[in-house]
């Protein structure tokens, strides 16, 4: 299988109802399962090392993907695939990002326990719940309001003191929290947002998929340093539902 085959993301997504969660007494064991998830995570981080620049995961990431019930923020009726090494479908046409994806954007951070970031893109909250496990505090923007809502209540009701999730577009970031260590965009852009380049500090990493919905994508890491200037450098082909909004495209 090819590297592109390996790593796209459906974007054939249909709408879903998402009930509220339930634990029955048939569920698998969900802490086998997420180890289960680690080591297949691990397994592919060392066959996409050319790509990404490394063949192994922070064991900070590794920890913190250990820690988050991944079950809890997909719908009721995909509990039992939460740990499968792939994107699932939430509803309102957006993704929960497959764990491998969300290692390698998480781990390409070099999250600091000090370090303030921004998300754009909280879907169901979980890349945002693995963030919280390393920094000191998450900003994460959603636009669509009815998975914001929900994605508020459920990680406040996880115990993700530290998140805060605000509904708009993403686009133009939230200045409000600015300058911030690291910036994470979950949604294909068709370039690089100039907002959220301002918004990155000095010093800053982010890491954004870039290309069009009808074109191969391309994860790109974006990097300031400490004069100011920005750098960036592709690392492999993705595919993300697109990022939405108000903004020119």
């Amino acid at each position: 299988m090819t590297l592109k085959k390996l790593l796209t993301l459906s974007l054939l997504i249909l709408p879903i109802s998402w009930p509220a969660a339930s634990v029955g007494a048939d569920e698998p064991d969900f802490s086998q399962l997420r180890q289960q998830m680690i080591e297949e995570v691990e397994r592919q981080v060392r066959e996409t090392a050319s790509e990404v620049g490394d063949d192994h995961l922070d064991p900070r990431v590794i920890k913190a993907l250990a820690s988050v019930p991944r079950e809890e923020f997909v719908p009721l009726t995909r509990r039992h695939q939460a740990y499968e090494n792939r994107p699932l479908p939430i509803g309102y046409g957006q993704t929960i990002s497959q764990p491998y994806i969300v290692a390698i954007m998480t781990d390409l951070l070099e999250l600091k326990p000090g370090d303030r970031v921004l998300e754009i893109g909280t879907g169901s909250g979980y890349q945002a719940a693995v963030a919280a496990q390393l920094a000191k505090k998450v900003y994460s923007i959603e636009i669509i309001e009815i998975l914001g809502r929900k994605a508020r209540k459920r990680l406040k009701r996880l115990g993700y003191d530290n998140v805060r999730v605000r509904l708009g577009d993403g686009y133009y970031g939230w200045k409000e929290h600015a300058p911030y260590d690291a910036i994470i965009v979950t949604a294909a852009a068709s370039h690089i947002p100039p907002p959220l380049v301002r918004q990155l500090k000095r010093g800053g990493r982010m890491i954004i998929p870039v290309g069009s919905r009808f074109a191969t994508q391309q994860l790109v890491l974006v990097e300031k340093d400490r004069e100011g200037e920005v750098h960036t450098r592709q690392l492999m082909p993705v595919t993300f539902v697109p990022l939405t909004g108000g903004h020119k495209r």
